[in-house]
């Protein structure tokens, strides 16, 4: 309430602040649009904005005057047409989808390509992973996730089976120890867990003389965030072998991976098209900024809405907290 920022905001509302001065019932606008950058940044001046209102102005928000603005970050640029893409997400789906064009996945010597909508469908199978991995960073290693994509999917049932011979595992450390001759080692072990305990994935990385010790539950891998994991491992799993190639247009590229073929068929997609990146709304002209952010006709707006009051306070009490692993989740 401090800031100078804030103070201005509450003078153009005319709402005043405060139990003796705030009145609802006096503000000058029934349509509040909160305009932030589409980056990591924008999102956290939105989140204390929101919490702003809900802390001391919950009325408009009840009576649903507060607007999210939704600005792209992405600018496509082909020619003289221009395309403007919401997020991560939408430009991920629209490279893969012109991608896949005139393009073959031959997976092996003598196999039949795979082409289409089925290709298309790998494509963002082995994004959404990379996405999971990227969104659990902070508390698994992405070494050791990035090494599942082209295994077979951890199971429990398969581990329990095989003992102490865990070839799973033996196949896994192989994969992630490859080439890593003075950098990080790992070592892993199966908990199968007990009745009071979930059966876990141990993970010992030695490092420059420092031992790090992870445990990943095996049930993130069957309906928890890291479940693209084990969704795109069941695809994608000893479908590239020997004599396999990516193939687009008059093009083609042999392949011992699907990342490799992924990464190739993206840059192939771009080739042609100017991809920018919004970093803010400042780096907008005033022509793009009415056409993706002002213009009524083509603007974006989610209206701000409480469904559920407890749930609202518990989330804006973590997001407020001073302990930062609840505020990532």
């Amino acid at each position: 309430l401090a800031s100078d920022q804030v103070g201005t905001l509450i003078t153009a509302l005319g709402t005043g602040i405060g139990r003796d001065e705030y009145n609802p019932d006096k503000l000058r606008y029934h349509r509040i649009i909160l305009m932030t950058d589409a980056d990591v940044d924008g999102s956290h001046i939105r989140t204390l904005l929101l919490t702003f209102f809900y802390r001391q102005m919950p009325e408009l928000i009840e009576r649903g005057y507060i607007y999210i603005g939704l600005p792209p970050l992405y600018k496509l640029k082909q020619g003289k047409s221009e395309l403007y893409l919401k997020d991560d997400a939408a430009l991920n789906a629209y490279l893969a989808s012109n991608a896949v064009e005139g393009a073959a996945l031959i997976p092996a010597t003598d196999e039949p390509p795979i082409t289409g909508e089925a290709l298309e469908k790998l494509l963002m199978l082995f994004t959404s992973a990379n996405e999971a991995i990227a969104r659990n960073a902070h508390r698994y290693d992405p070494a050791l996730l990035t090494a599942l994509i082209d295994l077979p999917p951890l199971d429990v049932e398969k581990l329990q089976a095989e003992g102490d011979q865990h070839r799973t595992l033996d196949a896994l450390q192989a994969v992630l120890n490859r080439g890593t001759l003075g950098t990080a080692r790992y070592q892993l072990r199966f908990d199968p867990g007990s009745d009071n305990a979930p059966a876990t994935l141990v993970a010992i990385r030695r490092h420059m003389g420092e031992e790090f010790t992870q445990v990943l539950p095996m049930g993130a891998f069957e309906s928890g965030e890291l479940r693209p994991l084990r969704e795109v491992s069941l695809a994608l799993h000893d479908l590239v072998r020997e004599g396999a190639q990516i193939v687009r247009g008059n093009k083609s590229h042999p392949i011992t991976s699907f990342a490799q073929a992924h990464a190739w068929l993206l840059d192939e997609a771009k080739k042609g098209r100017q991809v920018q990146r919004f970093k803010g709304l400042g780096e907008m002209n005033a022509e793009q900024l009415w056409e993706t952010t002002v213009n009524p006709d083509t603007r974006r707006l989610l209206q701000v809405r409480i469904e559920d009051a407890v749930a609202a306070d518990q989330i804006f009490s973590t997001l407020m907290g001073d302990v930062v692993e609840p505020r990532r989740d």
